[in-house]
C-alpha cells in the first residue's frame, strides 16, 4: 500500500465538480482512497484523519491524495478529469459563452444565478443588478455589509435579491439550487431559509397542495444589519402574484424589530400571509398544516416509517413515536444535520442535546455542501457515544446527492447508538424516490418521519426515556 500526494498550484475548481473527481478515481482499480480538493484547513484536516502526510498548502492550491497498491491510474486519469473541468470553449451552436455577467444579461437573461467562491460574488451580483435582473445568489460567505449594500441597490433597481446564501428557490416552476420537485399550487413561500422552505413544500406536496413559488432570500434578511429588504420585495411579488392565493412566510429566528417592520407591511397585502418564523413558538410542520386549514384543505397523518420495518403514521404531533422501542433512561442526543434551519428547529424543539449544522459557512468553505457530499456527516457518525439518541436529516431534490442512503443508510446500520431518527425531506416526485430512500433507512433500523418536528419531538422522547405507541397503518403515502 502506497500514497501519493502533490498539490497544483493555481489550479482552481468548484468543490462539487472536484468531489466528482474524487469518487471517479476511488472506483478506479489500485485506488481505496482519493481526495481531490481545494487545500482549505478543513480539507488539509479530512486528508490527515485518513492518515496523510502533507506538505505545506495554501487554500489557493489544489490537493491531491491517492492510496492503493498501485496509484498509477488514478493519476493518469486525474489529469484527464482536470483537463476536462478546464476546457471552455464555444457552445454547440459554435458561440463563445459569455464571459460576464453583464454579456450574459445581453442576451436576454431574466434571471442572473450567482455561484462563485463568496470573495467574488458580490461584484457578479452587483453587475446583474445594474443590468436590471433579478438575481439568486447561491454563494455562501458574503459580508454583511455586501448583502445591504446589494439589497439597497436592488431596491431602487426594483429587482430583487435572493441571498446570499441562497440554496433554494423555486421560479416559475423551475427550481433552483437545491429544489425538489413540487406540484404546482396556489401556495407561496417567503423563506429566509433554504431547508425551511423546502421542508414546508414538501409537507404541503404531501398533502396534495402545491406551491406558485419559492422565493428564497438568504438567511440573513430578517437580521437587523439588512432589515428585511428582500423579504418586504418577495412578499409584494407574490401579493401581486395571481397565482399565489395563500403565502407562507418561513425565517430562522427573525431579529425582533425586524420581525415587527415585515408584520406591517404583511397587515398591508391583500393575500393572507401565515408566519412558520422559528423561536415564536410555531415550527414548520404547524404551519404548513396551517397554510392547509386556511385554504380548507385536511391536514394528513405525516407519513413516518419505524426502524422494526413496519410502516406507521403518527395520529399528530403530541403522540410522536412508533411502538416497538424501548428506553433504559436519559441518553446523550446528537444531532447531524445538513439544514440550517432544520438544525435550529430541531434543537429549539428538543430543547437539550448537542446539534451541528454541517451545512454552515464554516464548514462548506472549499467543499461541497453535506446534501452532496456526505463525508463529514460520515465521520460525525463514527464518533456518536454508544447508546446514544441520534437525530438527522436527510434532504432530497434536484442537485442534492442522487442517492443519499447508499452512503449514510450502512453508517446508521453500523451505529452502536440505541436509537437513529432520520427526518426524510422529500416528496414522491423527487430523483431520489422518497420511498426507496425510505426504505433503506427504515431496514437500516432508523425510525423515519417526514416531519422534521415530530422527528425531534420522538428523539427527545428517546433521549427522556419516555416513549409514546402509536398504532401502526400500513398504506402508501397520502
Amino acid at each position: 500500500m502506497s500514497d501519493a500526494v502533490f498539490l497544483r498550484k493555481g489550479v482552481y475548481h468548484d468543490s462539487v465538480a472536484l468531489m466528482r473527481v474524487s469518487r471517479a478515481l476511488s472506483g478506479l482499480p489500485g485506488t481505496e482512497v482519493a481526495v481531490v480538493a481545494m487545500a482549505t484547513e478543513l480539507n488539509l484536516e479530512l486528508a490527515r484523519d485518513l492518515g496523510f502526510t502533507l506538505p505545506a498548502a495554501d487554500p489557493g492550491d489544489l490537493l491531491v491524495a491517492l492510496r492503493g497498491p498501485d496509484t498509477t491510474t488514478a493519476e493518469q486519469e486525474l489529469d484527464r478529469h482536470l483537463a476536462a473541468l478546464s476546457s471552455a470553449g464555444p457552445g454547440p451552436d459554435g458561440e463563445q459563452p459569455p464571459l460576464t455577467t453583464r454579456s450574459a444579461a445581453r442576451r436576454g437573461a431574466d434571471l442572473a444565478l450567482v455561484s462563485v467562491p463568496g470573495e467574488h460574488a458580490f461584484a457578479e451580483a452587483m453587475d446583474a443588478i445594474e443590468a436590471g435582473l433579478p438575481v439568486m445568489v447561491f454563494s455562501d460567505g458574503v459580508p454583511v455589509e455586501q448583502e445591504r449594500l446589494l439589497k439597497e441597490r436592488a431596491d431602487e433597481r426594483g429587482v430583487l435579491v435572493m441571498g446570499p446564501d441562497c440554496g433554494t428557490a423555486v421560479v416559475g416552476g423551475v427550481g433552483l439550487g437545491f429544489a425538489n420537485v413540487l406540484r404546482p399550487g396556489p401556495v407561496g413561500l417567503v423563506a429566509a431559509s433554504g431547508t425551511g422552505a423546502q421542508q414546508v413544500g414538501c409537507l404541503l406536496d404531501l398533502a396534495g397542495t402545491g406551491v406558485s413559488h419559492v422565493l428564497g432570500v438568504g438567511g440573513r434578511d430578517l437580521s437587523a444589519a439588512v432589515g428585511g429588504r428582500s423579504t418586504v420585495r418577495a412578499l409584494r411579488m407574490l401579493d401581486e402574484d395571481p397565482a399565489t392565493e395563500l403565502i407562507v412566510l418561513v425565517s430562522k429566528p427573525p431579529d425582533p424589530g425586524v420581525a415587527e417592520q415585515v408584520r406591517q407591511v404583511v397587515a398591508s397585502l391583500r393575500t393572507p400571509v401565515v408566519e412558520a418564523l422559528l423561536g415564536s413558538g410555531a415550527d414548520l410542520t404547524t404551519a404548513a398544516e396551517a397554510a392547509l386549514r386556511a385554504l380548507g384543505r385536511p391536514v394528513p397523518a405525516w407519513p413516518c416509517w419505524d426502524g422494526s420495518g413496519r410502516r406507521t403514521k403518527t395520529a399528530d404531533d403530541g403522540d410522536p413515536g412508533p411502538s416497538g422501542l424501548t428506553s433504559a433512561g436519559s441518553r446523550a442526543l446528537v444531532g447531524v444535520y445538513s439544514g440550517g434551519t432544520l438544525c435550529a428547529e430541531a434543537a429549539l424543539i428538543a430543547g437539550t442535546g448537542a446539534f451541528t449544522d454541517y451545512g454552515d459557512d464554516a464548514y462548506t468553505r472549499g467543499r461541497a455542501h453535506p446534501m452532496i457530499d456526505p463525508t463529514l456527516r460520515l465521520e460525525a457518525l463514527r464518533r456518536v457515544p454508544r447508546d446514544g439518541v441520534v437525530l438527522m436529516d436527510v434532504v432530497l431534490g434536484h442537485a442534492a446527492d442522487p442517492d443519499p442512503a447508499a452512503t449514510l443508510a450502512p453508517a446508521v446500520a453500523a451505529l452502536p447508538a440505541a436509537a437513529v431518527v432520520v427526518a426524510l425531506i422529500g416528496t414522491e416526485a423527487d430523483p431520489q424516490d422518497l420511498r426507496r430512500q425510505a426504505a433503506a433507512f427504515r431496514d437500516a433500523g432508523a425510525t423515519v418521519f417526514a416531519s422534521n418536528a415530530q422527528a425531534a419531538r420522538h428523539a427527545a422522547s428517546i433521549h427522556s426515556g419516555s416513549i409514546h405507541s402509536t398504532s401502526i397503518h400500513p398504506g402508501d403515502l397520502p
